[in-house]
Parts: C-alpha cells; sequence; structure tokens
C-alpha cells in the first residue's frame, strides 16, 4: 500500500468521525412519539433517547388498576426509545453511504 493511499484512507476516516459526531449532535435532537393505550399515554423522546415528556389522558387515572397505568407507561416509553434508535440509525446509515461504506459498518 502506498503511503498516499494510507493518507487518503486517515483523512477520510477524520471525515467520517467529524460527519458522525455532527450527525449524531444533529439527529439527536430530532423528537420521536409513540403511544400505547389507543393514545392513553403518550410520550414524547429526543433521538439520542431522552424522553422529554409523559402525557396521561385524565380519564386513565380513574382506574384504580396501577399495573395496567403502569404497563401502558412502560410500553409508550419503550417504544418511543425504539423509535429515537431507528432515527439516529438511519442518519448514521446515510453516512456511511455518503462515504461508500457498507450498511450496518458504523
Amino acid at each position: 500500500m502506498k503511503l498516499g493511499n494510507i493518507q487518503d484512507m486517515l483523512k477520510q476516516a477524520g471525515n467520517i468521525k467529524q460527519q458522525m459526531e455532527q450527525i449524531q449532535n444533529e439527529a439527536g435532537e430530532k423528537v420521536v412519539e409513540a403511544t400505547s393505550g389507543g393514545g392513553m399515554v403518550t410520550v414524547v423522546a429526543k433521538a439520542k433517547g431522552e424522553i422529554i415528556s409523559i402525557k396521561i389522558e385524565p380519564t386513565l387515572l380513574a382506574d384504580p388498576d396501577i399495573e395496567m397505568i403502569q404497563d401502558l407507561i412502560t410500553a409508550a416509553c419503550n417504544e418511543a426509545l425504539n423509535r429515537a434508535r431507528q432515527v439516529m440509525k438511519e442518519e448514521v446509515s446515510k453516512v456511511a453511504s455518503n462515504f461508500g461504506l457498507p450498511p450496518g459498518l458504523i
């Protein structure tokens, strides 16, 4: 391998790293939303995995079934976090394809 090729590879690696950091910062601020219980619980999260808010319909709180309420909150949180991870994965894949890297490599 020639020295010029190695230098080009190192430069490209630096560019990939820089773009990855930028994408993670930008994409991390994207907002996703998930619901459970037919919209009784709504969770809003940032793509970086931070839950912003949880909204519970007041009629749900009238039901004394605490376990059901907890399950609905948990389900909505998990779905929001899954959607957040998917957004990040899609954004990272875009960077990889821009550099001609195979999907899933980074």
